[in-house]
């Protein structure tokens, strides 16, 4: 093999391993992505119509979320947050609909809390990066919660709402201390008006 020919097949050679590693980039970063986001990734390939668009928008929350001041919740924090659900719940007797702004806006004070932007797209951004699953329970309450404000919620939709809430408040918490209600009382029947809100398995705790 003449030199020329030597040079020309290391440099084919050269080419395809820089393939290879920026194909594997590719696929490592695209794969970590799938594996944080979840239903959020497809949800934002979606919406920008192509992989690359989207994926670039996810990077850009994590680095925007890497410069939040997050904050776990102390003792006093979470007995507080846990007693004002306790109040939510009791209050879906009387009042399922003010019930399910209650917890909407209990869910806001539990986030800003933590240290996360206070309402809007930003929030729900922040969110994703390190709640991305739990967070469609978010998405579910609060479309229930607004239909509700125009009275198009049935009592049963109010009822899931809180469900909903229960597990997203949950989660960014960081305790079942939430739902942990053995030490209090039950509520008192509900009307027939309206029903407790409790799920097939466990319910509203």
């Amino acid at each position: 093999m003449s030199p020329a020919q030597t040079l020309i097949t290391v440099l084919i050679i050269v080419v395809v391993l820089v393939v290879l590693v920026v194909v594997g980039t590719i696929v490592f970063r695209r794969r970590r992505l799938q594996a944080r986001f979840g239903p959020e990734y497809e949800r934002m390939v979606a919406e920008h119509q192509g992989r690359l668009a989207a994926e670039r928008e996810l990077r850009e929350r994590e680095r925007r979320h890497d410069a939040l001041e997050l904050r776990a919740l102390d003792g006093a924090a979470r007995r507080r947050f846990a007693e004002r659900w306790q109040e939510v719940q009791a209050q879906f007797v009387d009042d399922p609909a003010q019930a399910v702004t209650a917890g909407d806006a209990l869910f806001g004070e539990i986030v800003a809390a933590r240290g996360y932007p206070a309402e809007g797209d930003e929030r729900l951004e922040a969110l994703s990066v390190e709640h991305a699953r739990p967070l469609e329970h978010y998405r579910d309450a609060h479309r229930i919660f607004l239909r509700s404000r125009d009275g198009r919620a049935s009592t049963e939709d109010l009822r899931q709402a809180l469900v909903h809430y229960r597990e997203i408040i949950t989660d960014i918490m960081g305790s079942e201390s939430l739902v942990d209600t053995s030490s209090r009382p039950a509520p008192a029947p509900a009307p027939e008006h309206a029903q407790t809100p409790t799920d097939s398995k466990e319910g509203t705790r």
